[in-house]
This record gives structure tokens, C-alpha cells and sequence, in this order.
């Protein structure tokens, strides 16, 4: 499933989603590029989540949090996230990429996925999706993808 999303993220990242295709000559496109069926309508049903996370008029109860709260994680996002990401998360609100709504977009939408564990990389990803698709987050993917991909000048010591 999370290489359908990876494809479809790279396609369309620049494509107005008013204009889209339909589900079904999405999945059609998909499947003749190689992708199985079923993967595509768990990566279609995941982005429907997240286009409904993204468009809900107030912040969900559990995202609301002031500068002294910090995340506890359950169990089982303690086994799917692994210290380097829940420390990326961290470092991420920290330096005000992430809020706490937009950091629980990204968990909720990462418990999702079917992998039993996330990869450090894969979840740059996710961040990357959900930036991309908040509303008025648009500064923080750009300095998210200036965070990942910018590459220093000179040589690095």
C-alpha cells in the first residue's frame, strides 16, 4: 500500500486535486501501472481519511496541547513507531514543522498503514503527505522538504 501512496504522491504532487481523475480511473491507471488491486483501494481509502482529518472544521480533542503537554505513546504505536521516529516527530514540533494536531494526523495516519513497523524514511514520507495536504501548512512542507532534501554546500566536517 505505501508504495501506491508513494507513486501517487510523486504523480499528483503538483496536480489540483479539484481536477483529478475519478476513484475509478485512478485505480484503472494504477493497476496498469503494476500496482495490485487491493493495495490500491487501501492507499484510496487512506488518502479519503486523510482528505477527512484534513477537512474537519475544529481539532479533535486529542490534538489540543499546551507547551508544557508532551505525547504519550500506546503500546502499539510504540512498536510501530521506534525511537528514531517518534524522536524525528519530537524534533519536528520543536522546530515548529509539526503542531500537535498536525503530529497526530501523522500518527493516525501512519497507524494506518499495513506495515508492522515504519521506517524512519517512510515516515519522512508520511510527514510529507499530511503537510501537503493540511490547509495552511504550506510553509512547514516547504521547510520540511528544504529539511530533507536540500543538500549543504561544501564540505561537511
Amino acid at each position: 500500500m505505501f508504495e501506491v501512496l508513494m507513486y501517487l504522491f510523486e504523480t499528483y504532487i503538483h496536480t489540483d486535486v479539484d481536477t483529478m481523475v475519478d476513484q475509478d480511473e485512478l485505480a484503472e491507471e494504477l493497476t496498469q501501472a503494476g500496482f495490485n488491486r487491493e493495495e490500491i483501494l487501501k492507499a484510496l481509502a487512506w488518502l479519503e481519511r486523510l482528505a477527512e482529518l484534513q477537512e474537519a472544521e475544529d481539532s479533535p480533542s486529542w490534538a489540543r496541547s499546551t507547551p508544557e503537554s508532551f505525547r504519550i505513546y500506546t503500546p502499539e504505536e510504540l512498536y510501530k513507531l521506534d525511537t528514531d521516529g517518534r524522536g524525528f516527530l519530537l524534533f519536528l514540533e520543536q522546530i515548529q514543522v509539526l503542531n500537535a494536531e498536525t503530529r497526530e494526523i501523522v500518527i493516525e495516519r501512519v497507524m494506518e498503514l499495513d506495515s508492522p513497523v515504519i521506517e524512519l524514511d517512510d515516515l519522512k514520507w508520511v510527514v510529507l503527505m499530511v503537510l501537503f495536504n493540511v490547509p495552511g501548512s504550506e510553509s512547514a512542507y516547504h521547510q520540511l522538504e528544504e529539511l530533507l532534501f536540500e543538500q549543504p554546500d561544501g564540505a561537511v566536517h
